[in-house]
């Protein structure tokens, strides 16, 4: 299926058809994987316009591989951008997009809602390795986005759906004030996915995936993307992103975009992003997510109705403090929910115990259907406590902030029958 003919087609058909169709040659049904590092040219002139951009192709896996493209393909579609670009993982697309916009020096707006791991690497990473800084801001809140914002400030960053405390952003205001400072927009979707919400469709410009997650839904391959929604005038703001929009050092001068339109930021971190940073998505793992993916809608479904059941159970719990889950029409970020998830709240978010730290470790513990690892996404049920893992690296304002003090434990609701997590929960909370 081609990408202009998926598109009067609905999510479910996209997630199946989009990217792959029999082979030719042999009429296997499903897309192969191309184990393969390099491809044959033509002829020497095919490979000197493959390497010059003048051609399209396939030169060497870490730029391209066909197996890669297919993915990039259903994921471009499913989001409805203009292109992508796999990576080796979440961290992996943070990185290749920021690369094409940000110089050292440069700022970056990011929600201080964010995946532990993203917010050590914006706050520390980044400002110690490139020399890019960054102010962080309420996602649910565009006015402090817009106070953040400096005559250095590149882009805005936001999760749709925060991980882990499931705040829903508030898109449409962030991407107002996003133009208005004649900047991108990137939103990270991990958490809700285009089953839940099209980021490009309320005003972003980028969207950012760790595939790892609902993508492929497994729990067996890393992986990352990038989509470009092909919706920001690069050649506008020239002088900001001259990567994109000015001649470059390679290529022969190319402006990428005026030679790729709508498609400059994926042509980009293709051409430039991984062939030089490297960090490409192995075909196996792209296999493994083209796979997962052709389930995402029911998997999505299933997630967000036990996600639901378990939220309302905890939530009456007399052993539980609070519940902070966007799909409980009782949360403040209810609202948000409704415009920018059709009222789901996903499925992960944090909860408090009345009996603190030792409580939670107890019950992360004892528990026997939700396995207690640093994944989320996963069919199975998961739980683990952030304040000592995935957001041990901040400091103690920073977590505040995330919504991860001692006394809170993350749960990653997966799509056994919803009874037996509830019973698994009882079990342990009634020892507590």
């Amino acid at each position: 299926m081609s990408s202009d003919a998926s598109k009067k087609y609905g999510l479910e058909t996209m997630s199946i058809h989009t990217g792959s169709g029999p082979c030719p040659e042999t009429g296997a049904r499903t897309i192969p994987i191309h184990q393969t590092t390099a491809y044959v040219f033509n002829d020497a002139e095919h490979g000197a316009d493959l390497f010059a951009l003048r051609d399209t192709g396939y030169v060497y896996s870490r730029l391209t591989n066909p197996t890669c493209s297919a993915l990039e393909e259903k994921l471009a579609a499913l989001d409805g951008g203009s292109g992508a670009t796999c990576a080796a993982s979440g961290h992996g697309a943070q990185l290749l997009v920021l690369s094409a916009l940000m110089s050292p020096g440069d700022h970056i707006v990011s929600s201080c809602k964010l995946y532990g791991g993203s917010a050590n690497q914006f706050a520390t990473i980044f400002p110690d390795m490139f020399g890019w800084e960054s102010t962080t801001f309420n996602p649910d809140n565009a006015r402090e986005a817009k106070a953040a914002i400096t005559p250095k400030t590149k882009a805005i960053f936001a999760e749709s759906l925060s991980n882990p405390e499931g705040i829903v952003a508030d898109i449409e205001g962030l991407a107002a004030v996003a133009r208005e400072a004649g900047i991108p927009l990137i939103i990270d979707n991990t958490m809700a996915t285009p089953y839940l919400c099209k980021p490009l469709e309320h005003g972003a410009n980028a969207v950012t995936y760790s595939t790892t997650k609902f993508m492929s839904g497994h729990g067996n391959a890393m992986g990352g993307a990038v989509i470009d929604g092909g919706n920001f005038d690069w050649l506008a703001h020239a002088d900001k992103f001259p990567r994109l929009a000015q001649p470059g050092k390679n290529y022969d001068g190319i402006i990428f975009a005026k030679s790729f339109g709508n498609a400059a930021l994926a042509i980009h971190n293709h051409a430039i992003g991984l062939r030089d940073l490297g960090g490409q998505q192995q075909p196996f793992n792209a296999y493994l997510t083209f796979v997962g993916l052709e389930t995402l809608a029911v998997r999505m479904q299933k997630h967000c109705e036990n996600a639901l059941i378990v939220a309302h159970y905890l939530e009456r719990h007399k052993k539980v403090d609070w519940v902070s889950y966007a799909g409980l029409e009782s949360s403040p970020h209810h609202k948000n929910a409704k415009k920018y998830m059709n009222g789901h709240g996903g499925a992960v978010f944090t909860f408090a115990l009345k009996s603190g730290f030792n409580a939670c470790k107890k019950l992360a513990t004892d528990l026997e259907l939700f396995s207690q690892l640093a994944n989320i996404g996963e069919t199975r049920s998961l739980i683990l406590h952030p304040a000592s893992t995935t957001h041990s690296q901040l400091d103690e304002d920073a977590r505040t902030k995330a919504g991860v003090a001692d006394d809170v434990l993350r749960i990653s609701v997966g799509i056994e029958t919803v009874e037996d997590l509830l019973n698994d929960l009882e079990c342990v909370l009634k020892t507590i």
